[in-house]
């Protein structure tokens, strides 16, 4: 793929660290590839990076468009929003019927249906694609998240899987599905990739106010994860994460950051989108929730001057319960994944994705941030059963479950009862007890709707809709 009469095989828009990386990557497989960004510096560090001389910078978008090999192909990686709109309009003038596009950044599905339309009926071929990675995935081999304009995508499917993080010797990206199918699974891998951190983030709560275990201490059980059945992308970084020291100072970075968490929005998206199909997704929903009560660290303050807090450790053997706390993680890790899986199964059917779950556990196994050893067992229930209903009702599911469960239940008591804020998990094993529970209250609440807003009801055993006037009734 060399780039004969000067011409490129491939552009890019946006050239900050994501889109730089990605056509780096693409550079070191052979790829003749040209970068577009408005900031000249950021085209010229590109040459600079590029050691296999197949990479060009532009800083003006009509040359950019013209160095490139018809049909021209174009990925923009840009803040999701208006930004993509804008450069959408400014492309076009540019391109010819036939041409592609790709939105490889975090846009709402909603937008990427809006825009698969508006293209398609201008005579283009469009597609969105999520990218998992980072900055080391982009650079290293990402996981892609491709779905839209299919034969768009077998054009461009070289590329993708050249590039693409290897798992098995397997690329780790597959066509998705039709529409925005591509951009709605990559927003509920952030979903999940929400809870997953939220749960890191209580452990490490839990063993430094519960056990009182000093930063060493900690990066070793991190570290001893790791290297068993929680072995994932999070659980590494966060091992380096305690040890971590700036130079010349005497104490981990972490120690100095502020306790308010950012968040782009997609676990926001996530959840709404969940209520919508009416998915159940608490573990996720708890993690956005506390991602914004974290920036109320004023209020927080405040509230903790005027009610007391218990500090003293927990009055348990520090060796049993680490024992019970990689449980507790365990369980609560499947139950995360599991509520994911739920939403994008009834969501494929809601929006007619088509989507294969073991295809997308599949190519999520490696380069992406939410990777992890437990992603195998998820392709293999799905893959045994392609119309599985729940990941929790795959028999091999449930032995983990069955047997991390009791670890749950003893963390999560002696937490609550030290007074120490364990809300993923909490939302995690509530949501698994009430998913095996053959009778859950909510015919009260029905009872309760009835009465005041003569909501009706319906019985057990007897077909019909009922009203009852239930004031004055004994």
């Amino acid at each position: 793929m060399s780039n004969s009469a000067g011409k490129y095989d491939f552009g890019m828009i946006g050239l900050g660290t994501m889109g730089r990386s990605l056509l780096l990557n693409m550079g070191d497989h052979g790829v003749a590839g040209a970068g577009y960004d408005k900031d000249a510096t950021k085209g010229k560090l590109l040459e600079t990076e590029d050691q296999n001389g197949n990479l060009k910078g532009f800083s003006d978008i009509a040359v950019f468009t013209s160095s490139l090999k018809s049909p021209k192909a174009i990925m923009m990686l840009v803040p999701a929003g208006k930004i993509v709109d804008s450069v959408i309009e400014e492309l076009l003038p540019l391109l010819d019927k036939g041409d592609i596009l790709i939105d490889g950044g975090n846009s709402h599905f909603t937008d990427t249906n809006r825009r698969v339309d508006y293209l398609e009926a201008k005579g283009f071929h469009f597609f969105g694609m999520g990218v998992s990675g980072g900055e080391e995935g982009a650079r290293k081999g990402p996981s892609m998240m491709p779905g839209g304009d299919k034969a768009a995508y077998n054009i461009m499917r070289p590329i993708l899987e050249s590039i693409a993080a290897k798992v098995d010797g397997e690329p780790c990206v597959t066509y998705i599905g039709p529409g925005a199918a591509g951009h709605f699974v990559k927003m509920v891998h952030n979903g999940i990739e929400y809870g997953l951190m939220q749960l890191i983030a209580e452990t490490y709560e839990v063993l430094k106010k519960g056990l009182q275990l000093d930063n060493e201490a900690i990066e070793k059980i991190f570290t001893q994860w790791n290297e068993g059945r929680l072995q994932s992308y999070l659980m590494e970084i966060t091992k380096d994460i305690f040890s971590y020291k700036e130079p010349g100072v005497d104490h981990i970075l972490l120690d100095d950051i502020k306790d308010e968490a950012r968040a782009k929005g997609t676990g926001k998206w996530t959840s709404q989108v969940a209520m919508d199909l009416q998915s159940p997704i608490p573990t996720i929903d708890t993690a956005v929730a506390m991602r914004d009560l974290s920036k109320y660290k004023i209020l927080r303050e405040e509230a903790a001057a005027m009610y007391s807090s218990n500090d003293a450790p927990l009055k348990v053997d520090t060796a049993t319960f680490l024992v019970d706390l990689e449980q507790a993680f365990y369980f609560s890790m499947i139950i995360t994944y599991s509520q994911g899986m739920h939403l994008l199964s009834l969501a494929s059917t809601e929006y007619k994705y088509e989507l294969q779950l073991a295809e997308i556990a599949k190519i999520w196994r490696g380069g992406c941030i939410i990777r992890s050893v437990f992603l195998n067992d998820i392709f293999t229930a799905y893959q045994k059963n392609k119309d599985l209903k729940h990941l929790l009702l795959d028999e091999g599911v449930q032995k983990l479950v069955t047997a991390s469960l009791p670890g749950s239940r003893t963390v999560l008591s002696n937490a609550i009862t030290a007074g120490i804020a364990m809300p993923a998990y909490a939302a995690s094993i509530s949501y698994f007890d009430n998913l095996r529970n053959k009778r859950m209250p909510s015919n009260l609440i029905q009872a309760q709707r009835d009465y005041f807003g003569a909501h009706t009801y319906e019985l057990t055993g007897k077909e019909g809709v009922f009203h009852t006037q239930w004031a004055g009734k004994s």
